[in-house]
């Protein structure tokens, strides 16, 4: 994602001073990070989710005495599908409730940014221009590439 500056605009009388101004972007700039690296982390644990999913669904269609490895903090561990399926099942919930708890979290930053946002009246460049409008409005320009057969 491309980072867009941000000014904070003064549609008010109050003037803010150059200092006030960045600190306000800063902070704002901050917020943002914040969200973003929650939204990374749920990516993450999204991935982790699913992957799994597939080997839950993988290890339900298998010999519950069938050897199966794991990997435990960096030591491959010798287990077999019985020891190993009810862990990752627990995994899977604990991992389902990490990321509800983190999806709260990114509304209510998104809702910080926004009013943080709205307080001190932030533009970000590119995201609130207005849409730019033909210079030609002309009938003919509007139907261009368009055939219309004037019979009925």
């Amino acid at each position: 994602m491309a980072d867009k500056k941000t000014t904070p605009a003064s549609t008010t009388q109050k003037s803010i001073t150059k200092a006030e101004g960045e600190e306000i972007v800063q902070k704002f700039q901050q917020l943002r990070n914040e969200q973003r690296s929650l939204m990374a982390k749920i990516s993450e644990l999204e991935q982790d989710l699913n992957e799994h999913k597939i080997v839950i669904e993988t290890l339900q269609d298998v010999s519950p005495e069938r050897k199966c490895f794991r990997m435990v903090g960096g030591v491959l561990v010798e287990r077999t599908v019985t020891e190993i399926l009810p862990a990752l099942v627990n995994n899977k919930e604990q991992l389902t409730k990490v990321i509800d708890s983190l999806n709260v979290k990114l509304v209510s930053k998104g809702k910080e940014v926004n009013e943080y946002r709205a307080k001190h009246n932030i533009k970000i460049r590119g995201q609130d221009d207005p849409p730019q409008t033909p210079s030609d409005s002309s009938p003919a320009s509007a139907n261009q590439g368009v055939l219309v057969s004037s019979k009925s």
